[in-house]
């Protein structure tokens, strides 16, 4: 039998040590040309952004290299027009967790990133883009970038999830943590009844920490916490304000009135008692006689006036045309209040039949805190 040496096996072992190594670094190569064109947006592209149309830009760009032929991954970066990437103002991986040489990113999106660049609310403003290619640790830029210019909608970026009002000119009072809610319509928008007097006004969007203030002039909703109230003298006010286009408007509410439809007149005057609510206590009611029987349908007459002195009515009834007695044990949907027609009898509420010739306590519920609402109590 022939033999091996062991000088020569110990050259044969550490030659295929070598070639391992050799083998390990191929695997290992990360290096990867940049992108070097970018596709779309055009150059100098021009976008008014338009957020709720739910509009969006396709952001596209042309394939990086790996020397391994492994998969590359893309990072889009924006920065202010004179900016050079090294701290950009936003950046996000592309579609398919970075896979793909696109970016679709909606207006919405384009406006939050336009704020971040200093572009103001209505104005014009310029944003520059580019993409980063990356393989492991090594990450390189596009050898190209593009300027785009943006318009901005009237209104703010990013709306607050939650809204309060604040200052002593309102019910709450100047102590922030004792802020009145507002009631959050849909995104952005909010709408609240309260009682407002001489002093400062302001909107904040949180009660602990840092808020950040707003307040309203006219028409228009602006950041900053120099509001004033719109009166010297206690008034109860709708204010409704739209962060989607920085509008708000405040309308004050002259009266609200238990409005009986089968005399087609308010019964009575129902006084605000504080942060939404109005209330009276021990009002006689009595159905009127019909020839068919006792008539007891009821709504509520809110009467108010707006900030150019224009007087008008809103009634606040069921969701129903039409209604069955309510019964001690109708729902709490039963007594919800919404905005209805300027008609007599229809979308009208009826008295439960234990209120004829009885005294109540009547109570209007126009809080965040759900449905507006109101309650019926018998003597």
């Amino acid at each position: 039998m022939k033999k091996f040496s062991w000088p020569l096996l110990l050259i044969l072992f550490v030659m295929g040590l070598l070639s391992g190594c050799d083998k390990d670094d191929d695997e290992l190569n990360e290096t990867i040309t940049p992108v070097s064109n970018l596709i779309s947006p055009a150059t100098n592209a021009f976008v008014r952004l338009d957020p709720p149309s739910n509009a969006a830009v396709t952001f596209e760009w042309g394939q990086a290299r790996a020397a391994d032929g492994t998969l590359v991954l893309y990072e889009v970066l924006f920065d202010k027009e004179d900016g050079d990437f090294s701290k950009p103002l936003y950046s996000t991986t592309s579609g398919s967790n970075g896979l793909e040489t696109k970016l679709v990113l909606t207006h919405g999106d384009l406006n939050k990133i336009a704020n971040l660049a200093g572009i103001k609310s209505s104005a014009q403003g310029k944003l520059k883009w580019t993409v980063n290619a990356s393989k492991g640790l090594n990450v390189v830029t596009a050898s190209e970038s593009r300027v785009m210019t943006l318009e901005r909608p009237a209104g703010f970026a990013t709306a607050p999830g939650k809204l309060y009002i604040t200052g002593s000119g309102t019910e709450g009072g100047a102590n922030i943590s004792q802020a009145v809610p507002f009631k959050s319509i849909s995104s952005g928008v909010f709408e609240i009844y309260t009682r407002l007097t001489a002093g400062d006004v302001k909107l904040i969007d949180q009660t602990t920490g840092t808020p950040t203030y707003y307040y309203i002039d006219g028409a228009k909703l602006m950041e900053g916490n120099q509001g004033t109230s719109p009166t010297t003298t206690p008034k109860v006010y709708l204010i409704k304000v739209d962060f989607n286009n920085a509008a708000a408007s405040m309308t004050e509410i002259q009266s609200v009135g238990l409005w009986f439809a089968p005399e087609n007149k308010v019964l009575v005057t129902i006084p605000y008692v504080g942060k939404g609510i109005w209330k009276i206590e021990n009002t006689p009611v009595e159905f009127h006689q019909e020839s068919w029987g006792r008539d007891e349908r009821y709504k509520f007459l809110f009467t108010q006036k707006n900030a150019a002195g224009t007087t008008s009515k809103q009634y606040f009834g069921s969701t129903n045309s039409d209604n069955q007695r309510a019964t001690a044990s109708s729902p709490a949907s039963y007594f919800y209040l919404v905005p209805g027609p300027d008609v007599q009898y229809d979308y009208s509420f009826k008295f439960q039949t234990e209120v004829d010739k009885k005294s109540v306590d009547v109570t209007v519920k126009m809080q965040p805190d759900g449905p507006y609402t109101h309650q019926i109590t018998v003597r």
